[in-house]
Order: structure tokens, then C-alpha cells, then sequence
């Protein structure tokens, strides 16, 4: 059976849809199987907006373009279910129930990616909201294919990970328990115990639900799809696109504005990026696996009875956090940001306090200066709350960006066998591993540029020679601060 034909008049219901995953994968639907029967997206009220609403306002963004351009007629088939996933029962009325009996797929997508959130508000999301969701999917008789979107990094102490589960860390019943229980703060004063193996809430608790997943294996088609990081589009919906400013390009950006000019770590190290476009097609066609080819024909190849699939790098295309750090700033010197404030320098050190030394001299000084400027002006003080954003966010990544993990993906790869040549080009993924890391990354930038810091793609004349003027105004202060130093030196030590 081709894919687009599996997809033909299927129902499909989507948790996440509102996320960066979720919106990727509803635009692919629309665009490249828009003989789909139904789509259903979970999404609540949020910031005085119902669900139909935030759905409109989704549907008319600039990601959609293309696909309301190729095929109009599939946004007539998108329906918003209001709920929320932190709620029993995710929230959904007995109404919106009735129509989701005919579902037949499920990509439960929705999580809190939040590694800095609180114990109680990760369980009710990422533990209890799956627990939730199977429990809804039992009574759906046409369902094919239910698929748990996890990470990679839910079992972190493992350098190694295979596509397989894991013994479990805590009890998951125990673990919802706990969190309708006690307060935030025992919760999270709890947890540096509790979940000691884990770095953070998100970690833990997707581990977790991947238990829920494992319980459920013989009532539902279930399979767990486990991406590491995803980052901006390779080729579709756009080249670059990105809603976020996590990963890679987040960092490059900040490097780019010339705010973050240090970080710390093993610049030898390769850490596991994924492109969303290459997520996508690998969710659908999993998807696409459990439906036709049903795990409980291959039960004695799985350790667990459910199918496991890897969607990581695994070093097939592998650069180091030094490399991308070198590449990306010569990529902005050419491609500059209309919203730079100094140039694009810095780098990575092992050295710790090297680093922290340049925190403090080209990091926090220029920002209070900064900042000292602005509060004359209509304009609020903003630098050093960006410097404490970068901080938080450094901390909270650095165990994924200087730890590096062998993700074994055999079974994803062994998905691309399933693609007919004639729906290679739209579904297959395997041409993505040699992409031209050069030209990714000018993407990426031109993507974040367009998509997240609302510039033109492609540097103004303003912009280059704004940059030549703080290349020229780099060296004066440097060679200035040198020269007095050693001055300073001379007539203190030496006479």
C-alpha cells in the first residue's frame, strides 16, 4: 500500500499541535495526504482566545502558506478539540468525545519541554496526561495506530540507548499520586531524591510515561517514537523554518546579536541534532509501520512487545559543538542580523574559569553599560534580563550539548525500506543525512532571522555596514584596554 493511500480518509487526532513538532506534522498532512478524513487538534483556551480561534490563528500563519496554496480544500477537514493535558480526562467534554470515536491514529505529541518546570506541573503533563490519553483511546474500535512521542534523552544514565524500554526509575501510579498530593515546593525539594538519575523533571517524567505506553501494549497499536533534538527545517515546509529559540540556533542567535560571547565545554563533542522536516516523515511513517505491519507479528523479536524508534543523528552526519560554533560565525559575518549590538565573536573553552572571566568582561559589563544607556530613553533596560535568560538556558542544555550518547536506530532507519520510489522524494528521509552543513546553517540562520526575530532573510546594506563599523570600534576598544593595561603595568611593576 503506498502512504498517501494508508492516509486516505483516515481520522487522525493530535495532541501538541500547537507545539514545534505538532505544527510541523499538521502541515505535512495538509500539504502531502490531503485525502485525510478528519483531524482532530487538542488544543485549549489560552490568553483570552478560544480553541477555534488559536486554531485559526495557526492555520493563517506563514507556516501553512504553501500548503493553503497546493491544497485549500484539506483546511475544511482541521477541527479543534478543546481540552488541556494536565487536566483528567484531558479536559475533554462529553461532546467532543462522541466525535473522536471514529479516530484512527493517534500522535500524542503534547508534553511540557520545559526542563526548569516544576515536578508537579511535568507529572500532570507528560506522566498523568499520557495515562489520560491512553485511557481515552481505549474506547476508540477503529483506532490503528496510537503513537507516544518521547526523547531519547529519557534514560540519560545510559550512554548507549537502544530502541528498546527501559527498567523503570520510579512507579508511575506512585509518581501521580504523589503530584495530586503534596505542594510545588515539597514536590520539587522531593525530587533531587526521587528522580536522582535524571537532570531534570522532563527527562523523568517522559521516562515515565513511557511505562504507561508499556502497560497498555496489548490493549492498544502502540509504538514510541524517541527524537533527540530537534532544530530548524532542512527543506520543508521552508528551508530554516523554526518557532524557538532552543538548540543550536538559539545559541547562534545570541551569538549573532553579539550578547552571548563565551560558553564552556568540550568543544570536541558531538552532541545529536534532528531536523523537524526529518522528525515529521519518520513520525508519519511509524505511524504508518504499526498500522500495517501490527508489533504482535514480530513479538518475539521485541523485548517489551512495543516498537521503539530512534529518530537521532547517531553521528550519521556529525559535527562538534567547536565546528558549528566556528562555521556559524562566519556564516552570520556574511549574513549579519539587522538587530546586532556588537560584533559576532566568542567562543568555547574547557577552562571554566576562562569562561567566567569572559562572562563578566564582555557579557555582564557591556549589558549594565548597555542597560545603564537605555534607562535614559523610552526604552526599558533589557540587556542583562536577556543575560539572565542565556544563563538559565546554558545550564539547563548543558548536559545535552557536552554529553555525548550513541542512540542506536536501526528500526528508524529500516523505515525508510517501507517508502516506494515513487514517494521517496515526499516521505523518504535517508537523503537528508548528507546534507551540506554549510548550507544547513545558512539556512537556519536565514530561517531565524525571518521566522523568529521578524527580519528580512537576507542582510540589508545597513546591516554589513553596521557591522564594519563595530569590527572597526572591536578593535579601538580592545588595542585601548591593552594599551592601558600595559601602560598601567609598566609604571606600577617595572619603574
Amino acid at each position: 500500500m503506498s502512504i498517501v493511500n494508508f492516509y486516505k480518509d483516515q481520522e487522525i487526532f493530535i495532541t501538541g499541535g500547537s507545539g514545534y513538532i505538532g505544527k510541523a506534522l499538521i502541515e505535512k498532512l495538509l500539504r502531502c495526504v490531503p485525502n485525510f478524513g478528519k483531524i482532530f487538534i487538542l488544543i485549549r483556551s489560552k490568553k483570552g482566545k478560544t480553541p477555534h480561534e488559536r486554531l485559526e490563528e495557526l492555520l493563517n500563519s506563514y507556516l501553512f502558506r504553501r500548503a493553503r496554496e497546493e491544497h485549500p480544500e484539506s483546511f475544511t477537514r482541521i477541527f479543534p478539540i478543546e481540552g488541556d493535558c494536565t487536566e483528567l480526562g484531558l479536559g475533554i467534554s462529553a461532546e467532543n468525545l462522541k466525535k473522536l470515536e471514529n479516530v484512527n491514529l493517534i500522535f500524542h505529541v503534547a508534553a511540557c519541554v520545559r526542563f526548569d518546570d516544576n515536578f508537579k506541573n511535568s507529572v500532570f503533563m507528560n506522566t498523568r496526561g499520557t495515562h489520560e490519553m491512553v485511557k481515552i483511546a481505549e474506547h476508540m474500535p477503529k483506532l490503528k495506530a496510537f503513537i507516544h512521542v518521547s526523547t531519547t534523552y529519557a534514560h540519560p544514565d545510559q550512554r548507549t540507548v537502544e530502541e528498546r524500554l527501559y527498567p523503570p526509575y520510579a512507579d508511575w501510579r506512585t509518581t501521580i499520586k504523589l503530584a495530586e498530593t503534596y505542594d510545588d515546593e515539597t514536590l520539587d525539594v522531593l525530587f533531587r531524591k526521587y528522580g536522582e538519575n535524571h537532570p531534570n523533571t522532563y527527562t523523568f517524567t517522559k521516562s515515565l510515561a513511557e511505562q504507561i505506553i508499556r502497560e497498555y501494549r496489548t490493549k492498544l497499536p502502540v509504538g514510541i517514537f524517541r527524537p533527540s533534538i530537534v532544530i530548524s527545517s532542512i527543506e520543508e515546509p521552508y528551508p530554516g523554518w523554526v518557532d524557538n529559540f532552543n538548540g543550536p540556533i538559539g545559541m547562534l542567535v545570541a551569538c549573532g546579536v553579539g550578547i552571548m560571547r563565551t560558553n564552556n565545554g568540550n568543544p570536541d563533542c558531538i552532541p545529536d541534532f534532528i531536523p523537524v522536516d526529518f522528525c515529521v516523515r519518520a513520525l508519519l511513517l511509524t505511524a504508518y509501520k504499526i498500522a500495517t505491519q501490527p508489533a504482535k507479528e514480530e513479538a518475539e523479536k521485541l523485548i517489551d512487545g512495543v516498537e521503539v524508534f530512534h529518530c537521532s543523528n547517531s553521528k550519521m552526519n556529525a559535527i562538534s559543538t567547536g565546528e558549528l560554533i566556528e562555521m556559524g560565525k562566519k556564516v552570520i559575518l556574511d549574513n549579519p542580523f539587522e538587530k546586532c549590538i556588537w560584533v559576532p565573536q566568542g567562543g568555547i573553552t574547557r577552562c571554566d574559569v576562562w569562561h567566567y572571566i569572559r562572562v563578566f568582561f564582555f557579557q555582564i559589563l557591556p549589558a549594565l553599560f548597555f542597560d545603564f544607556l537605555l534607562s535614559f530613553t523610552k526604552y526599558p533596560p533589557l540587556l542583562m534580563k536577556l543575560q539572565r535568560r542565556i544563563f538559565c538556558t546554558k545550564n539547563s542544555l548543558e548536559l545535552f550539548i557536552n554529553t555525548e550518547w550513541n542512540f542506536i536506530n536501526t528500526r528508524l532507519l529500516a523505515l525508510e525500506d517501507l517508502v516506494g520510489d515513487d514517494e521517496r522524494p515526499t516521505f523518504g528521509f535517508m537523503h537528508y543525512i548528507d546534507m551540506n552543513k554549510k548550507t544547513f546553517l545558512e539556512n537556519g540562520i536565514k530561517g531565524a532571522k525571518q521566522f523568529l526575530l521578524k527580519e528580512p532573510p537576507v542582510a540589508s546594506p545597513q546591516a554589513h555596514l553596521r557591522l564594519r563599523i563595530y569590527v572597526v570600534l572591536d578593535y579601538i576598544v580592545k588595542y585601548s584596554i591593552l594599551y592601558y593595561m600595559l601602560r598601567y603595568i609598566y609604571r606600577t611593576v617595572i619603574v
